[in-house]
């Protein structure tokens, strides 16, 4: 736990403008300092033998007098909903730990913040060797949750980022980033504290140090990935995905096929990953390990025929030992109940998209184009000639959507005659928002 390294933005010749009181104001000039001084990223390079990388994106978090009492716990806890934590094992499978930032872990980044902001301006050595102190003790905290739930990985597979910034679902996603000091930048404005020719500079000045952080995260990230299936991935279209990245490294014997579904289909990018990853993690030593599977009890998982879900022997009669099948089958019932929203919209643990799933992940490992239009166009119950379509044609303007939304976007392409098949970008940005549910917008 050695080599652990911070990412902060680097510092440009408008900051002692920004933080300037007599310029701006104390209270933009604070958040200026919060922006300027924070930690964005933290880099835990060979954490142990299981993992070669942990990366952690923090937000700006410029209510630290609050956050470090007790009694605003939920603000903690609203900023930890803007933290990405990635991990990369030996394997070179990517990770999303978010879900394992418990409130004690976000109370320790809230105590790493603190102490790194009271030791600012008195005594920089002593707030380093704090710093690497507190990451050491955050990635030891981490690192023996896993340890004790090493079964329960798979579960974390990343499916939905993507290590380009400024798209949908990016991993860098700077929404939720600084919204206190683009509030305050705003404020300033508005009261006319500062003026649109310093406002402009203020805007591109984050833009920079912002793409700048991107770039050196990405990178770190980028060199502990396996080259061979990133190179694998670009030539399909569907961009950075680790989603998809997983998806062909997890069973490198299809990846070949894997890649030529993408190819043909890059709009299906986060469908596949979300629908299929999970299908490769659910492996029957994990079952028998007794961890809880989600949907392996699922009637329609079964597409075989055959009598033996996915997972296989795992679920095979134990002739000689029937009460320890049982039981294993038991533990592979338990369940924690879960609140995940986006499974529910894309009806994604439904007994008929299991089934399809099965059947579609069968159809793409053999190398089977036409079973797999067939597979798809069941699981979203719309007509073979809509995928046929948007095979041939590879829509750029169709985007990579979500599950849901796509489900939504095919049902109505499923109702367009030639006529009124969309011909344009344009086009296929109105169609795309007319699929929208009213309940949804």
């Amino acid at each position: 736990m050695k080599d652990v390294e911070f990412f902060s933005v680097d510092r440009v010749p408008i900051d002692d403008e920004l933080q300037d009181v007599g310029t701006v104001g104390p209270e933009l000039a604070y958040l200026a300092h919060s922006y300027g001084s924070s930690p964005r990223a933290l880099i835990f390079r060979n954490p142990s033998s299981d993992w070669r990388l942990f990366v952690v994106l923090l937000p700006l978090a410029s209510r630290l007098s609050l956050m470090a009492n007790p009694i605003f716990a939920q603000l903690t806890r609203a900023w930890g909903l803007n933290i990405r934590f990635i991990g990369i094992d030996r394997e070179q499978l990517a990770y999303d730990f978010r879900a394992l930032l418990s409130d004690q872990t976000l109370k320790l980044l809230v105590d790493l913040l603190a102490r790194s902001e009271s030791a600012d301006g008195a005594d920089p050595a002593h707030g380093r060797a704090a710093l690497d102190l507190l990451f050491a003790s955050l990635a030891d905290e981490m690192l023996t949750v896993l340890d004790r739930r090493r079964a329960d990985w798979g579960r974390h597979l990343d499916r939905e980022h993507h290590l380009e910034a400024e798209v949908p679902a990016s991993l860098f996603d700077r929404a939720g980033r600084y919204p206190d000091f683009l509030a305050g930048l705003r404020r300033a404005l508005r009261d006319e504290i500062i003026d649109v020719e310093f406002y402009g500079r203020a805007l591109r000045s984050i833009d920079l140090r912002e793409s700048t952080i991107d770039a050196r995260v990405r990178a770190v990230i980028e060199a502990s990935l396996d080259p061979v299936t990133m190179t694998k991935l670009a030539r399909t279209g569907a961009g950075q995905h680790l989603g998809c990245y997983n998806w062909l490294r997890i069973d490198p014997r299809h990846a070949a096929p894997r890649a030529h579904l993408l190819t043909r289909l890059p709009a299906f990018a986060a469908f596949f990953a979300e629908t299929l990853v999970p299908l490769d993690a659910w492996r029957p030593e994990a079952i028998a390990a007794g961890v809880d599977t989600p949907g392996v009890d699922a009637p329609g998982i079964d597409a075989s025929g055959d009598g033996t879900a996915h997972g296989g022997d795992a679920y095979r009669d134990d002739e000689h030992d029937p009460d320890e099948h049982s039981e294993r089958r038991a533990r592979a019932r338990r369940q924690i109940p879960t609140f995940d929203l986006k499974p529910l919209a894309a009806r994604q643990d439904s007994a008929h998209s299991l089934r399809w799933a099965a059947v579609l992940k069968r159809a793409i490992d053999a190398g089977q184009d036409r079973a797999v239009i067939e597979a798809i166009a069941q699981r979203f119950a719309v007509g073979d000639n809509v995928i046929r379509r948007v095979w041939r044609e590879q829509p750029a303007a169709l985007g990579q959507p979500p599950t849901w939304h796509l489900a939504q976007i095919l049902r109505r392409l499923g109702e367009c005659t030639d006529r009124t098949w969309p011909a344009d970008a344009a086009a296929w940005q109105a169609l795309i928002a007319s699929s929208i549910p009213v309940e949804a917008g």
